[in-house]
């Protein structure tokens, strides 16, 4: 590990062991709002080809100009440069690929072809025939936390079949099921979905020095993805001697929801500042606003707590309390709607269906909800993507600006997520002809993602060109009025 410790002391990090974190990432020079922490090229990584409606290629992640390998028949590449670059760990995949039926071919999931890639990279490291540096190595993936005791018995034979099959495919006895199994889980809690710039998800890749990264709910960086490469961004000063952190989850929500999908996903419980609040007063307050009911008056924005009989829910800035039947009936009704069958007809292209049941959905969780929602918001955003999808553009934007207030509230003044909303927001208006309004949103864009993202990506500089744009038409249109 000397060897990693001089090559990160380069980019001015370093790793320490922290009491109940483990193996923990620190800087050792200041690094401040959209400056570039660590960047690494994935060890292994696959798109997901077949949880996806589109097939990517294995090199770039592109979804068009693709041919299929004429040989296994289960890799898909855009042309002969991605095919080459790839060829050296491709050959000895396609060489076991090819061994098996048609049927056990359509059995191989991103996840057993990202198992299959990690062994043939370790073999052809240790030939030689491969190159491998401190940062790029097999042992930081055996240095990698596998929780291996703390998995439940389901997915313990799940990890076991999953072996199997690989061991099956590759046919090399000096690799142990058990072993397999291990780096199953280990990818489990280490590996990352590889996302476009507006965090459309393209694939999964393991990164074992990003891996190193721990998770909060209150993160000074932010992983970023361009094509294959991930980056870790500086989203505030981040001093000399702080660790270095990122959010693994969606953080727009209670600590009860955050801390269930942290124990389920990645086996830990958060300590991070925003989760050791639990129980007190402003956590209390926070959950009721993103997860609760909202007042019988529709002109106050109190939120809602248990009374002290249990018979219903109080306001606690009216004082007017909400029956636990009439809750209990709205909550009924939105359970016999299909949010499923919502997302069925979205993913088949029939939007309008999906609309009508998403704005059934919306108009209970109205009548439920507090308005700052978390579950109001998700359904506004589904109705949004849908009405996109139609090129309804006005009630698109009319949705979008309902959304924003919502993630303005849930997340920090600098998350990606929110940039995309006011980019997002800023198309609608430039089409729309709201131009003025479009420089407002466009510009908040990329004040929020050139922290995020950088600058000299494709996506940035056509957000840039954009504001530019948008900014030459504004002012054109007032020479036009003052004339």
């Amino acid at each position: 590990m000397e060897e990693l410790h001089s090559a990160l002391e380069c980019h001015s990090l370093k790793v320490s062991t922290v009491p109940e974190k483990g193996r923990s990432l620190f800087v050792t020079r200041d690094f401040y709002p959209g400056e570039v922490i660590i960047c690494q090229e994935p060890y292994v990584c696959v798109p997901n080809n077949s949880s996806s409606p589109q097939v990517r290629c294995d090199g770039c992640f592109t979804a068009t100009n693709l041919r299929k390998c004429s040989r296994c028949h289960v890799v898909w590449y855009c042309g002969s440069t991605c095919q080459k670059s790839e060829w050296k760990l491709h050959r000895l995949e396609c060489e076991a690929l090819s061994r098996l039926d048609k049927d056990k071919r359509q059995s191989v999931t991103p996840s057993i072809r990202l198992m299959l890639k990690l062994y043939i990279r370790r073999k052809l490291q240790n030939e030689k025939v491969v190159s491998s540096t401190a940062m790029d190595k097999y042992n930081l993936v055996q240095a990698l936390v596998a929780h291996m005791s703390d998995i439940t018995k389901e997915q313990l034979v799940l990890y076991a079949q999953m072996a199997n099959l690989v061991h099956l495919i590759l046919q090399w006895p000096e690799i142990h099921i058990k072993e397999i199994a291990e780096n199953f889980s280990k990818f489990a809690c280490n590996a990352h979905t590889i996302s476009d710039s507006e965090l459309r998800p393209l694939g999964t890749g393991l990164y074992p020095l990003i891996s190193i990264i721990n998770h909060s709910c209150l993160p000074n960086s932010v992983l970023v993805f361009e094509g294959r490469s991930a980056s870790v961004r500086a989203v505030q000063h981040v001093p000399k001697g702080t660790e270095v952190l990122i959010s693994y989850i969606e953080t727009a929500g209670s600590t009860m929801t955050r801390q269930k999908a942290l124990n389920e996903q990645y086996l830990f419980t958060c300590t991070c500042p925003r989760c050791s609040k639990v129980g007190q007063y402003d956590d209390i307050q926070e959950s009721a606003i993103l997860e609760g009911y909202r007042c019988k008056n529709e002109k106050c924005d109190g939120f809602l707590l248990r009374t002290t009989d249990g018979k219903g829910f109080q306001c606690q800035q009216c004082g007017l309390a909400r029956d636990k039947e009439e809750i209990k009936k709205i909550a009924n009704e939105l359970r016999s709607l299909s949010e499923e069958e919502a997302s069925k007809l979205s993913s088949t292209g029939n939007y309008q269906e999906a609309i009508c049941i998403y704005k059934t959905i919306e108009k209970l969780q109205t009548k439920l909800y507090h308005p700052f929602s978390i579950w109001l918001m998700q359904t506004r955003e589904k109705i949004l993507k849908s009405l996109m999808e139609l090129e309804h553009w006005s009630e698109a934007l009319a949705y979008c600006k309902l959304t924003i207030p919502v993630y303005q509230r849930v997340y920090p003044a600098v998350h990606p997520l929110l940039g995309l909303q006011y980019y997002t927001c800023g198309k609608l208006e430039w089409y729309l002809g709201e131009t003025e309004e479009a420089v407002k949103s466009l510009t908040k864009a990329v004040d929020t993602l050139r922290i995020t993202h950088g600058t000299n990506t494709p996506f940035m500089k056509e957000l840039l060109m954009k504001l530019e744009e948008a900014h030459a038409e504004a002012s054109y249109k007032r020479c036009s009025i003052d004339e």
